[in-house]
């Protein structure tokens, strides 16, 4: 449990401060400490709920809704399969496939992403809904291809969190439903969210007193060198 409340402080503070990333830096842990990986999803997509939820209310008047529902529904539909998908694949094969997208996430972040220019259509709303659903239904990371569109269609960094934290917060509520029907929401879960959930309001407390003090791309570089490594260690434990 000590492990959990640090690592949801840690992953609730980087949400905070870069918007994304809560699934990413707790889904390194999460694997190994829950019976299985469906469950390990569930916990996160629960926590990180919180998080969201706290920016979607602070942020409610940013809203953009018609950038915002064509990517959702993409998502939500994609996200269902991939969830369906997750109770027949065993864990161990989706360890192996999860640090191969910590892997790839970290490089791409590192190196690519401000090189890259999304153009906000219908069609790359669709693309990345997609990605981001089958990412988010597998791993509980659904965060690295909706960014990139969040980020072409802001004209601020109070509209990108709101578009990105309303996408999370609904998007995590309906995977939540999805993976009780598919029976990952169990009692331990419930019963780690319980313990994590003051951890949740630390690290989004402490992520708000930096935000605007803390250099970004320098926080981003860490947490992307943390991810890599982390990719690293899910593939040879």
């Amino acid at each position: 449990m000590i492990t959990l409340i640090l690592f949801t402080i840690g992953a609730a503070f980087v949400q905070r401060t870069t918007g994304f990333g809560f699934g990413i830096f707790i889904m390194t842990v999460l694997p190994f400490m829950l019976p299985s990986y469906g469950e390990a999803t569930t916990l996160s997509g629960l926590l990180a709920s919180v998080t969201s939820l706290i920016m979607t209310v602070k942020y409610r008047r940013e809203i953009a809704w018609s950038k915002l529902l064509p990517i959702l529904a993409t998502f939500l539909l994609t996200s269902f399969i991939a969830i369906q998908i997750l109770t027949w694949m065993r864990s161990d094969t989706l360890k192996y496939v999860l640090g191969i997208t910590l892997i790839g996430s970290a490089i791409y972040f590192s190196f690519f992403a401000d090189k890259l220019k999304v153009k906000p259509t219908l069609g790359m709303q669709a693309t990345l809904g997609t990605f981001s659903g089958i990412m988010g239904g597998l791993f509980g990371m659904q965060g690295p291809p909706a960014v990139l569109y969040f980020l072409a269609v802001s004209e601020s960094k109070e509209k990108y969190t709101a578009l990105a934290q309303c996408y999370f917060l609904l998007g995590n509520c309906m995977m939540t439903i999805y993976r009780a029907h598919a029976g990952f929401l169990t009692q331990e879960v419930v019963t780690s969210w319980c313990y994590a959930l003051p951890a949740v309001l630390i690290g989004t407390y402490i992520g708000s007193l930096v935000f605007n003090k803390l250099s970004l791309p320098t926080l981003r570089k860490i947490v992307y060198l943390y991810i890599g490594i982390s990719g690293v260690v899910a593939i040879v434990a």
